[in-house]
């Protein structure tokens, strides 16, 4: 297949490269505004001075533009990409092509999920997360050295805003949409003490699904319900100690999302439009997570700090989704996931004002999951002819060899360990030049036992042991590591070059329904990233330009393949592909009443071996992988006086076309679309209150997040679509 150049984009990027690189103008001493004070490095640092290619959003940005769930990231953040295959607020993340082509919910992308340094591994515990944020912090390229396992795409911080000693404030803002769309948030910061300082925050949102259901006493899907609280107590006794404690609850459970079938023409099935679904299904989606987590930083010396992070995660998710999108149960399939998690880290960091300085670290993380999923098919089918479905129709559907009025049950247990020691050194070898590199060895180990798979009648009678009850298990260490230098060309010019390798642990099939051979183990997942960068500011800090170029060497790629034709599951590995692209970013500040910020994304994927069902798909694209993906948004000033303050902040996220699967049929592509969102603000004098009209979608955009192939062995293509223009108001008081 020929391989898709970058073209004029690529040539646009590296002449802004070369640009960069020239002598700064003479630079303000002042702090521009809009700085962003970033932990990536596991230090606190000004976003312009680390040397990784990072997207750092505030949380009050985040807030104002109704960034509410973990799945608005995409549109404003440069070659981030999701899948909404299994539901809101369970993304599967990719980053530069680097993605997960798996919808089983065992299993932890190689985008990793951090909430306050606490890494999510399993779907089960994300839950609510986007409110009362500082900011979010998105890493693109492995992070095998200070993140470890399952970063070999990057990482999305999510950091929640700390209780801050000596202060009384908050803050409560309701607001009103269409599909009678409510939300609700709060938060209050109290002192305690002296030394003591308490932060409460909550959120809640419901609304009615906009997938309109067609089936009388059937609610529509897509709804929203949901609820997320967060406490926090932060201590601080005296200079050399700080103790922050975290602990956080969230629910979800709404209509689940719909499935828009369509056959082999492209036809709808079941439907009258692009935002109406015949669906029987009633039972809702559930989702519930606690977690509790506690940092503590104790000054061992002037030069030293030791830092420790433990947490406790549980979580929770069930729910039925209407595979066929019809109102007949043809295909419906049942997911559940219990997940339980400890991790530990502790590190010793030094800040010794001298040319040298370290991270050295310890990591243990402790998971088990219980996964269970049912393949619902053709329950209403009465194969028997006497008027009712039964297990007899069941053992007709066997003996077809349809699995017709069948629910075909799986369930397992999985238990993984992970332990880690990690290094990360810098040594300015000049007042310019600095040389950065670390090591981080981990040990895997994982087991899925009690595997079985059987064949039930609709009233649950054992028809057929499908897969004998079953263990595997794997034993995986790994080093990855990091080396890189960076330059300071100027006080606000940095430009750096860096190798790094990344890790994604050995992965259980969680799909396996009808025969032993789909029980399986997929091998660890690696990147070999070559990297270079620039992070600039020019005009007195009105313009900010960050850019990256990289190349990337991906083995084994884990990704499950469906057979249209049986519906059987594998596991796989594409054994090599190759990725490379780049990013720019820019912020302008025009003047104090205009400012502006813009990202672009591209990348050129291309798998170099490998055999999917027997066919070979190398020279195909990465699936996830859009070319070119850009936003744009500028925040405008329209009124300031002593009236208030009116401002407009309009915005549009453009992707290119992608495909979702690994043959790249064109009949499973999405073509490249846009989405429009705009908020108008107003801030009353004194800033108490707050007030917006917001829009998403502005142009009712109609786009597909994910796409899988059934015509052979269900006679339909199976489609998540986007959801459609979404509007409101919102009011806001704050102390």
């Amino acid at each position: 297949m020929r391989e898709t150049p970058l073209g004029s984009g690529a040539r646009v990027l590296s002449v802004i490269m070369a640009l960069a690189a020239q002598p700064a103008l003479a630079q303000s001493q002042t702090t521009a505004p809009g700085d962003i004070v970033v932990t990536a490095t596991k230090r606190s640092e000004n976003l312009q001075s680390v040397p990784v290619s990072i997207s750092a959003i505030g949380g009050d940005a985040l807030s104002k533009s109704r960034a509410t769930s973990v799945d608005s990231l995409v549109s404003k953040v440069a070659n981030l990409q999701l899948s909404g295959v299994v539901g809101d607020n369970t993304p599967i993340f990719s980053l530069r092509g680097v993605s997960m082509s798996d919808y089983s919910l065992n299993q932890a992308s190689p985008v990793a999920t951090y909430y306050d340094e606490v890494y999510k591994g399993n779907f089960a515990l994300l839950g609510v997360a986007m409110y009362d944020l500082d900011r979010v912090e998105v890493l693109r390229g492995p992070q095998g050295t200070l993140y470890g396992k399952n970063t070999t795409g990057g990482a999305v911080n999510i950091i929640a805003k700390d209780a801050k000693l000596g202060e009384t404030s908050g803050y409560a803002n309701v607001g009103y949409g269409n599909y009678n769309r409510v939300d609700a948030s709060a938060a209050i910061n109290v002192p305690l003490a002296d030394t003591l300082a308490l932060r409460v925050a909550g959120t809640y949102s419901r609304a009615d699904g906009w997938f309109k259901n067609t089936v009388p006493g059937v609610g529509d899907l897509n709804a929203t319900n949901e609820y997320g609280l967060r406490t926090t107590l932060h201590y601080e006794p005296s200079a050399k100690l700080k103790m922050v404690l975290r602990a956080s609850t969230s629910f979800q459970n709404p209509n689940n999302y719909g499935i828009y079938a369509q056959d082999a023409q492209g036809q709808r099935l079941g439907a009258t439009s692009d935002y109406t679904i015949a669906s029987d299904v009633t039972q809702k989606r559930r989702a519930r997570t606690f977690s509790l987590s506690l940092n503590t930083s104790y000054q061992l010396s002037d030069k030293v700090s030791l830092v420790s992070v433990s947490s406790y995660d549980y979580g929770s998710l069930d729910f039925l989704e209407d595979s066929d999108g019809v109102a007949a149960k043809y295909l419906e399939v049942d997911y559940g996931d219990k997940a339980r998690q400890f991790a530990q880290d502790l590190r010793l960091v030094t800040n010794t004002g001298g040319p040298f300085d370290a991270i050295l670290g310890l990591y243990y993380n402790h998971e088990k999951v219980f996964n269970s999923n049912s393949f619902n098919i053709g329950n209403d089918q009465d194969l028997t002819g006497d008027g009712k479905v039964t297990s007899a129709d069941c053992v007709a559907g066997v003996a077809a060899g349809s699995f017709m009025a069948c629910k075909v049950m799986n369930s397992f247990d999985q238990t993984k360990s992970s332990f880690a020691a990690y290094s990360d050194l810098k040594y300015k070898l000049t007042d310019a030049l600095t040389l950065r590199g670390g090591l981080r060895y981990t040990h895997d180990t994982g087991s899925q036992s009690a595997f079985v798979s059987n064949a039930v009648g609709v009233e649950g009678t054992l028809v057929a042991n499908l897969i004998p009850t079953t263990s595997q298990h794997f034993t995986k260490d790994n080093l990855s590591g990091k080396i890189g230098l960076d330059y300071t060309l100027a006080r606000d010019n940095l430009v750096y070059a860096s190798i790094s390798r990344g890790y994604r642990a050995p992965s259980f099939n969680a799909q396996a329904f009808f025969q032993p051979s789909e029980v399986s183990t997929a091998q660890a997942e690696k990147v070999m990233a070559y990297e270079i960068g620039s992070k600039n500011r020019f005009f007195n800090r009105r313009l900010t330009l960050n850019l990256s170029a990289f190349y990337y060497s991906y083995s084994n790629q884990q990704f499950i393949n469906l057979d249209p034709a049986t519906a059987a599951q594998t596991l796989l590995n594409t054994p090599k592909s190759r990725i490379f692209g780049g990013e720019a970013e820019i912020n302008l500040r025009v003047n104090d009443a205009i400012t502006a910020h813009a990202g672009l994304g591209l990348l050129s994927t291309k798998v170099l071996t490998g055999t999917v069902g027997g066919t070979n798909v190398a020279g195909t694209q990465l699936a996830n992988a859009p070319g070119l993906t850009f936003n744009f948004g500028p925040d405008i000033t329209l009124i300031d006086s002593a009236h208030g303050k009116l401002s407009l902040h309009p915005s549009v996220a453009y992707q290119g076309k992608q495909y979702f699967e690994a043959f790249n049929r064109d009949y499973l592509k999405q073509k490249g679309y846009a989405l429009v969102d705009a908020h108008l603000d107003y801030d009353a004098p004194g800033s108490h209150w707050t007030a917006s009209l917001w829009v998403k979608n502005a142009t009712n955009k109609f786009y597909y997040t994910s796409r899988i192939d059934l015509l052979s062995g269900f006679g339909y293509v199976y489609n998540h679509i986007g959801a459609p223009r979404s509007f409101g108001a919102s009011l806001g008081y704050k102390f």
